[in-house]
């Protein structure tokens, strides 16, 4: 269904006025996310351990990853796929809700050489995750950041006390909120 959906874009861009991004195949994102990169190790101060993050296109992943890895060699890079789809650990593909990850193969942005771990996740876990997160911090995020942050407490707990691990919420929705917003003026 996937595949099919591509070539249906592919058709698609092929009319006039129209314009395929092919997210992909876009290996300039990369460069997008290697400034996100950046900003981890600058808001760090250096002081992280590991990376953890879920692969989609897997530009994300590699951009943090390349510049981390240049910043600091011994960073540990963690990858996060659905468990019911573990294609990027060497398994079949299969049915997830997990959306925005675990595309049913191997994404042709992701670069395996500058991934240490892959950790898979329940659609289940990753969910409760994402429910937990709102109902104890307030934080309403999706399910891949729900696999997100479970993946990084499983790496947290493995390098253990004071480690620090990043991850993203890339779908986290609402970011910041003005405390204008809640002043009695």
């Amino acid at each position: 269904l996937f595949l099919d959906m591509i070539e249906r874009a592919r058709e698609l861009s092929r009319e006039p006025d129209t314009y395929w991004n092919d997210q992909l195949n876009n290996v300039s994102s990369i460069g997008g996310y290697s400034g996100l990169g950046e900003e981890i190790w600058r808001q760090s101060g250096g002081e992280i351990d590991a990376f953890v993050q879920c692969v989609g296109t897997g530009a994300s992943s590699r951009g943090v990853a390349t510049v981390l890895r240049q910043r600091k060699a011994g960073v540990r890079i963690v990858c996060v796929e659905p468990a019911e789809s573990p294609v990027l650990a060497g398994g079949q593909p299969g049915a997830h809700n997990i959306e925005g990850i675990g595309i049913g193969f191997v994404p042709p942005l992701y670069e395996p050489s500058l991934v240490d771990e892959v950790i898979q996740i329940s659609t289940n876990d990753a969910k409760a995750m994402a429910r937990r997160l709102a109902r104890e911090e307030s934080v309403f995020a999706g399910t891949s950041s729900g696999a997100n942050v479970l993946a990084a407490i499983q790496v947290g707990r493995r390098l253990g006390p004071g480690a620090k691990v990043a991850t993203l919420m890339i779908d986290s929705g609402l970011k910041y909120v003005s405390t204008d917003v809640y002043s009695s003026k």
